[in-house]
């Protein structure tokens, strides 16, 4: 008796199979790239929140370092000075620090000095700024030398530059870290598409001769490494997700550290990935296949 017909064993197959053996190898490499992409969006976040939360602070404080004239002492000198800037427009508060706030600023520079008392060490004089509408460091000064103070403001500008300076410097890293890691995903997947290609050169060639067009052809690396890079992406966004979890847990009600202040809301950038990697991958495997097939 002849066995029964069986209709699948005849079945054409597909021209890129639904799975590989080389699959995982791919999916893995190109989560990790997802992966380290997410860790570097969160970090980029966290760190310009930090730089405009340090910012915000230096901008609306300023500190006056006032020095003793004549027979005046110090104390008196910074009393004067704090009631000449506290009916200033722009100012909310004005306090004259303690001597000993001055003595632990300058202690690391001279050591444990026993009679500080006996030194002319300069006071200083805490400046609250109104957020709205902060009154300059040239008004402030204008006021201290009209009670013929002699007294010096710093209004933090340095700082402030320096911080926004190193923000710019880490958004500049992380755009750059972004175009290499997207780099490195379009040139693994144009190498496992050009080993697909490689291995299916036989199947190209019948397809042209029965009047495929090189798109149609294209198409079908396309969507099958847009695919795995969407599942890929996912694995790795998800990874990097809660481990901006834990570290968000972990850091309490500043996040990380203070230098990097994680939000719960910074882990909805991880959403993006899979789409970015899907649409990296179908670029690049579209471009790399119609350029081999050309050559065919």
């Amino acid at each position: 008796m002849s066995e029964a017909f069986d209709a699948a064993r005849w079945r054409p197959a597909a021209f890129l199979p639904e799975q590989d053996a080389r699959d995982p190898a791919l999916i893995f490499v190109i989560a990790v790239l997802c992966f380290l992409a997410c860790l570097t969006a969160l970090g980029a976040l966290a760190g310009d929140r930090g730089a405009r939360g340090w910012t915000g602070q230096l901008v609306g404080e300023a500190t006056v370092i006032v020095r003793a004239r004549g027979g005046e002492t110090p104390d008196a000198a910074a009393a004067r000075a704090a009631e000449a800037l506290a009916g200033l427009p722009g100012v909310t508060e004005v306090r004259a620090l303690e001597k000993e706030k001055a003595y632990d600023l300058i202690r690391p520079w001279i050591g444990d000095v026993a009679d500080l008392d006996d030194l002319p060490v300069p006071r200083l004089v805490a400046v609250t700024l109104d957020r709205k509408t902060p009154a300059t460091a040239a008004s402030l000064d204008q006021a201290l030398k009209r009670q013929k103070l002699d007294a010096v403001v710093d209004d933090h500008s340095i700082w402030i530059k320096d911080i926004r300076r190193a923000a710019g410097v880490v958004r500049s890293t992380a755009i750059a870290i972004f175009v290499l890691i997207a780099a490195a995903a379009a040139a693994v997947v144009a190498f496992a598409t050009r080993a697909g290609l490689a291995a299916r050169r036989d199947v190209v060639e019948v397809l042209h001769l029965t009047g495929a067009e090189d798109s149609q052809i294209a198409s079908l690396f396309e969507l099958r490494f847009a695919r795995i890079a969407a599942v890929s992406g996912a694995i790795g966004a998800a990874s990097a997700g809660a481990l901006g979890g834990v570290l968000r847990m972990m850091g309490g009600g500043e996040g990380l550290t203070p230098a990097l202040p994680i939000a719960w809301i910074d882990l909805l950038a991880v959403l993006p990935c899979p789409v970015l990697a899907a649409l990296v991958a179908a670029i690049a495997a579209r471009l790399t296949a119609r350029s081999l097939i050309k050559d065919l």
